[in-house]
């Protein structure tokens, strides 16, 4: 018994000393490849579909501040003030599941932006769990802002295309930084299911869903000036 716990606290040893070593890095380097973008690939190979990666990595002042309101808008209306997770949105996710509702999300941009980088896709209680060791170890490290500058840069946004740069360029024709707030909404839309919402072929449901984030971010618009 004693030379397995000598083994699992060498392995502990490791991945701690590990992860850490790779947030603080990716503090001040750009994240080129995800574990997300390898999975697609690979699926795409599989399917015998064309591999398609586009994914474009810009510093967070070439990204419209539109688009930034846009996503704490219609994913995390709280990022500026929690520090990794929405507890509320949890013990409401966990209410549904519990009572055979529809799911929903409760993922903070922080959470989220921890799977993108680190993690996979998928439940199970082992992944959320290294999620929310990732969590707090980027909300530690990192700070609001280089986990918005990533989460913008490395999220799934359609078919093969990661980051705003790539979406803005691909549907839009023009760079993240030009993107209006109607773009940005639209872009934010897709983001429950990037894979099934087209922001180059908007839905109705979709046109829907950009309106109502418009009106939130309108209001988020002004709670910031009220600030100021």
């Amino acid at each position: 018994m004693r030379f397995l716990w000598d083994i699992i606290k060498k392995i502990l040893i490791i991945f701690i000393g590990s992860s850490v070593l790779a947030v603080v890095m990716y503090r001040y380097i750009p994240v080129y490849i995800t574990p997300l973008m390898v999975i697609r690939v690979v699926e795409q190979k599989n399917a015998g579909k064309p591999m398609k990666l586009k994914h474009n990595w810009v510093p967070i002042d070439e990204i419209s501040q539109n688009m930034v309101q846009a996503v704490v808008a219609s994913e995390d209306n709280l990022f500026l003030s929690h520090n990794g997770f929405d507890f509320e949105q949890i013990d409401k996710a966990i209410d549904e599941a519990k009572s055979g509702r529809r799911n929903r999300g409760a993922s903070t941009i922080s959470q989220q932006t921890a799977k993108n980088v680190f993690l996979w896709n998928g439940g199970g209680w082992f992944r959320k769990a290294l999620e929310a060791y990732f969590t707090v170890l980027i909300e530690v490290l990192w700070g609001k802002e280089r986990i918005m500058e990533i989460y913008l840069n490395s999220i799934e946004m359609g078919d093969g295309i990661y980051g705003v740069e790539a979406v803005a360029q691909e549907n839009f024709g023009k760079k993240a930084v030009k993107l209006t707030k109607r773009d940005a909404a639209l872009i934010a839309a897709t983001l429950p299911n990037p894979l099934r919402f087209d922001s180059s072929h908007p839905s109705a449901y979709m046109r829907k869903r950009q309106k109502q984030i418009l009106s939130l971010m309108d209001k988020i618009a002004l709670v910031e000036m009220g600030a100021k």
